[in-house]
């Protein structure tokens, strides 16, 4: 199992430490998996500099997609989309 760092600004932040946000939506610049840590740095863009913060979320769930794998890309550039928890 992986242990993948990224940033993450600081309203996000405390939804995920809160429990509030349970997924995150990333582009798929990095490989990761089911099982794989998340290891997610608060970083502070008016600073540009990392707060010291940091939680670790382990991965449950990966779906990676592409815009127009469901022939969809004109409509999701837009309109956009939502990801929807529950």
């Amino acid at each position: 199992m992986a242990t993948i760092t990224k940033k993450i600004w600081p309203k996000w932040f405390h939804d995920v430490k809160r429990g509030k946000k349970k997924f995150e939506f990333r582009v798929a610049d990095f490989r990761v998996k089911s099982g794989d840590t998340l290891v997610l740095r608060e970083w502070n863009p008016k600073t540009k500099k990392y707060t010291g913060r940091e939680l670790r979320k382990k991965a449950k769930y990966v779906r990676k997609f592409r815009l127009n794998d469901y022939g969809q890309k004109k409509l999701i550039e837009r309109k956009g989309f939502y990801i929807i928890q529950f």
